[in-house]
């Protein structure tokens, strides 16, 4: 059986907006794809205000890693999306969401990032699911 299609979020540090999309993206479209997120100067732990506004959503980041970029998930990755940051080493970029930047943002204001992800993914998963 052929892997699944892979739908890779990459930003800088992979602790916001990339992270918020895999976890997004992953519960709408369930098993149907793999999806997975990465940082190309990948940080220590998610962001704690992102962390909280998934929450806030239902969905619980705490225990996710923010990973370094692989060349080898990158190049089998159907889709790279970008989330808008300056990004260097991406091998290509299909799609960037241009959304800005969680970090330091007051809980209002990362709530709105949040619900700008999720409406991004809920597309992106009713496209890929119709295909």
């Amino acid at each position: 059986m052929p892997p699944k299609p892979l739908i890779l979020f990459v930003c800088r540090h992979n602790t916001g907006r990339s992270q918020m999309a895999e976890a997004y993206l992953r519960a709408f479209v369930g098993d149907a794809l793999d999806v997975a997120s990465a940082g190309t100067e990948a940080a220590e732990h998610p962001d704690p205000g992102v962390v909280a506004a998934m929450r806030d959503d239902g969905i619980d980041i705490a225990e996710a890693r923010p990973k370094l970029i692989d060349p080898a998930v990158a190049a089998r990755a159907l889709r790279i999306i970008t989330m808008g940051c300056d990004v260097q080493g991406v091998p290509r970029v299909d799609a960037d969401w241009a959304l800005p930047d969680p970090k330091g943002a007051s809980p209002a204001r990362v709530r709105e990032i949040r619900d700008l992800v999720k409406a991004k993914a809920r597309a992106l998963a009713d496209e890929l699911t119709l295909q």
